[in-house]
């Protein structure tokens, strides 16, 4: 069951920490689907990917940003090893970007992950989405492959990023 816990932000956002089954978590799975099956012209089952109980509790989460309780952004995290979280399914709804909710969405999830005791965030991103790796590089992960390669020759872009344990990170 969805969690109701909401937490009040500046302008105007709540931090909703939810699941996938969660309705209002249709805008950024239909999107998500969507921009992968086109950038990658193949399609894409995000549930077959990762299973949606990966993203819950003890060791992921899945969090939407509402402004005005409608979903503008969202991602998730799962557990990758005992101290390690992955960060997957950061999304902005296409009529909110460019305007820092994905590093708002990366901000709330590396609070959480600190909070929960990880020390180190991993990450891949697609070598089609350029814009999510300046993402990435800005918010200060470190890339695993050369920045120089034509991302396309990589496979997917492999970031990881440390965290102190169980402190608030402030970004």
């Amino acid at each position: 069951m969805p969690s109701i816990d909401h937490t009040p932000h500046p302008v105007g956002l709540t931090v909703r920490h939810t699941t996938p089954a969660d309705p209002l978590a249709r805008p950024l799975l239909a999107e998500l689907t969507y921009e992968y099956s086109t950038r990658y012209e193949k399609p894409v089952d995000l549930d077959r990917e990762y299973p949606p109980a990966e993203f819950g509790p003890p060791g992921g989460t899945f969090l939407l940003l509402l402004r005005d309780g409608r979903p503008v952004a969202g991602g998730a995290y799962r557990q990758y090893d005992a101290a390690t979280a992955e960060l997957k399914r950061i999304w902005t709804d296409s009529a909110h970007r460019r305007r820092g909710l994905a590093r708002r969405v990366l901000r709330e999830l590396e609070d959480d992950a600190a909070r929960r005791g990880y020390t180190r965030l991993y990450l891949t991103t697609g070598p089609r989405q350029p814009e999510a790796k300046g993402l990435y590089l800005a918010a200060g992960y470190r890339p695993l492959f050369d920045l120089a390669a034509d991302p396309e020759t990589i496979g997917p872009l492999p970031f990881e990023k440390d965290l102190p344990a169980g402190h608030h990170l402030e970004t």
